[in-house]
């Protein structure tokens, strides 16, 4: 068996064969990364190899192209911040690095990292990029704003929202006090019109595929088509977290912890997770607080505890997490339990049944 270490960077990459006595064999750079180039390596090396890169830009491609290539018989994805913790030097080059990775392979040392399907990624993309465009509407919205609010002589008609069907008339019929701001309105317009349609097709696309697992999440409160796709295709898998705490830290809805001397202090929330599983999460509990007697009564009690709004609904946050794991795990819908004061002060448990899921 050899072990292969490849520094994969956006231009070229760095590869490095070892054999099971950690003597190199061979190492090459690859300019351009073409499939040509990797082929060849590996068909020179002659026997089986296992091969390990970094998570790293773009790694989804070259992981594709690795696992075609015939005298490679598995390729691991190393996590790229727990790989530089173990293997970290003061001396630093693509070919250390790529030395360094076949050794960890070599000696079983490899922190890994979850490797997606490529149906998986495709979905993600395609999660995310809704979720940007969302993002610039937003920002569009605000530029929008922030051109009436210019307007000192302007009246406005009396609406809670301007981009509704009424408000989205006025703005296309109003003549600005400012003529200079008036093509800049046309112009903003426009353009959220178009990023409009472009939501719309996304969202056609999104629901077009929906699996058992997003069907199971959207009987929990707050959750709705889109937050249970992010939140399942984020996940990719239930069976990958032994328990609800590992999957609390990689939603990012624990704090980070300092023991020392008798002491524990909790800080920030943890930056090393998945952004896009713990938005989809704060913003499904926001929503929760609202239409669930449940989760509205743990937001309730961490602010009558003097939690601030954002300690109280990640706290939500977190017990939804635990909720969702069990949820997969048993393959069942979500059932509230609601709690109700007597007059006695004894508290009753009212059951709400879950709604049936669509076949």
């Amino acid at each position: 068996m050899q072990y292969v270490g490849i520094d994969y960077h956006k231009r070229y990459s760095v590869l490095c064969a070892t054999d099971e006595r950690g003597q190199e064999l061979k190492r090459r750079r690859i300019n351009g990364n073409s499939a040509s180039g990797f082929a060849q390596f590996f068909s020179e090396l002659g026997e089986e190899s296992k091969v390990v890169m970094e998570a790293c830009w773009n790694w989804g491609w070259l992981y594709d192209l690795l696992a075609k290539i015939d005298q490679v018989e598995e390729v691991v994805l190393a996590h790229p911040y727990k790989t530089r913790l173990i293997a970290e030097a003061q001396i630093k080059t693509d070919r250390i690095d790529a030395q360094m990775l076949a050794k960890l392979l070599r000696g079983d040392l490899i922190a890994h990292s979850h490797a997606p399907s490529a149906g998986t990624r495709a979905r993600k993309h395609l999660l995310r990029q809704r979720l940007f465009w969302v993002r610039l509407r937003t920002m569009l919205r605000n530029r929008i704003h922030a051109v009436l609010d210019r307007q000192h002589d302007l009246e406005r008609p009396q609406l809670k929202n301007f981009f509704s069907r009424r408000g989205q008339t006025w703005l296309e019929e109003v003549r600005l006090p400012c003529a200079e701001d008036q093509p800049l309105l046309k112009q903003n317009l426009e353009v959220a019109e178009l990023l409009e349609q472009k939501i719309k097709q996304l969202d056609r696309t999104i629901g077009q595929s929906q699996s058992q697992e997003e069907k199971l999440l959207e009987s929990i409160p707050g959750i709705g088509p889109l937050f249970s796709s992010v939140i399942a295709t984020e996940i990719d898998g239930i069976a990958r977290f032994n328990s609800p705490a590992k999957l609390a830290a990689y939603a990012g809805v624990v704090p980070t912890t300092h023991a020392s001397g008798g002491r524990v202090f909790n800080g920030r929330l943890l930056w090393q997770c998945n952004k896009w599983l713990r938005w989809a999460l704060i913003e499904a509990s926001w929503s929760a607080i609202q239409f669930s007697g449940y989760f509205g009564s743990i937001y309730r009690c961490a602010r009558a505890r003097g939690k601030n709004k954002n300690i109280a609904i990640t706290m939500v946050a977190h017990r939804m997490v635990k909720i969702i794991r069990l949820l997969l795990t048993e393959k069942r819908p979500y059932t509230e339990t609601l709690p109700d004061r007597s007059e006695d002060g004894m508290t009753v448990v009212v059951r709400r049944k879950a709604p049936a899921l669509a076949s």
